[in-house]
């Protein structure tokens, strides 16, 4: 089967996810690629073309070993006409447990058919200075791998004269997925001093939780505890500043701190 063109379709509010799609799209073709981009907060309502011939590469983000509220909405509203799809979960080096199933079977429901699948390693959202948890990741060695991965899934493709023909992907997981974590109450927040209104951080949320006025606020309801704010403040003024988070990324440094490797399956 000829890959005639390859859609980034990922769900990455700090860009962990579309740096890893990215780099295994660099290991399938040369050519160019195409990005549908789940992020923004326009993509909660707006209309999405129907996939089709091409090959899509999605990737979203694991929370608490799913895949985030957020990230399903949005994908749930594509559809495609059994358009071969690499599925790939991104993970701040705990588990990502159930969310790879998630992910291939959300992309079954909404007509794709998963061809290869994969695990990576992000920086953990909760990440900090004192408390690094795949610190700088993905990094040169884990997007080397992604190309290799890439080169792997165009051989495979190669072989085959339609989708149709390659056999059912397989990946971990259970059933039922494990159950969520409960929604925490916490937010980022705004040391005041520090912020210059330059208004990144609200570019930056995927939910349009925060609001910039004379003081900056956070709809506690709406906000997914993804910290792109945090890490795309400029000034460090956006910060994780409560107990519970901190208590959780003392946990996550002092267990996970190991670097794991990513993970695939074709």
């Amino acid at each position: 089967m000829n890959i005639s063109s390859v859609k980034l379709v990922y769900f990455s509010p700090t860009k962990t996810s579309k740096q890893i799609v990215e780099g295994i799209a660099k290991g399938i073709q040369d050519g160019p690629i195409e990005h549908l981009d789940l992020t923004p907060r326009q993509a909660k309502s707006q209309a999405f073309i129907e996939l089709h011939e091409e090959l899509a590469i999605i990737g979203a983000p694991v929370y608490g070993g799913r895949l985030p509220i957020e990230a399903v909405s949005r994908l749930k509203r594509l559809k495609a006409n059994n358009t071969p799809a690499v599925v790939v979960v991104v993970y701040g080096n705990r588990e990502y447990e159930d969310a790879l199933l998630e992910l291939r079977d959300l992309a079954l429901e909404t007509g794709f058919k998963p061809v290869a699948g994969g695990a990576f390693i992000g920086e953990h959202s909760f990440s900090t200075e004192e408390t690094p948890i795949a610190n700088g990741r993905p990094d040169t060695e884990d997007l080397k791998k992604a190309m290799e991965f890439g080169k792997k899934i165009q051989e495979t493709m190669g072989k085959i004269s339609r989708p149709m023909d390659t056999s059912s992907l397989q990946v971990p997981g259970n059933y039922p997925y494990r159950e969520r974590s409960q929604r925490s109450e916490a937010t980022p927040i705004t040391k005041e001093e520090y912020c210059i209104k330059c208004g990144k951080c609200a570019d930056a949320c995927p939910t349009a939780a925060i609001t910039i006025n004379s003081l900056i606020t956070t709809e506690q309801d709406t906000c997914i505890l993804c910290c792109a704010c945090v890490k795309s403040c400029p000034t460090n003024a956006r910060v994780m500043d409560l107990p519970r988070i901190k208590n959780v990324s003392e946990w996550l440094y002092t267990n996970f701190s190991k670097r794991k490797e990513p993970e695939t399956y074709i």
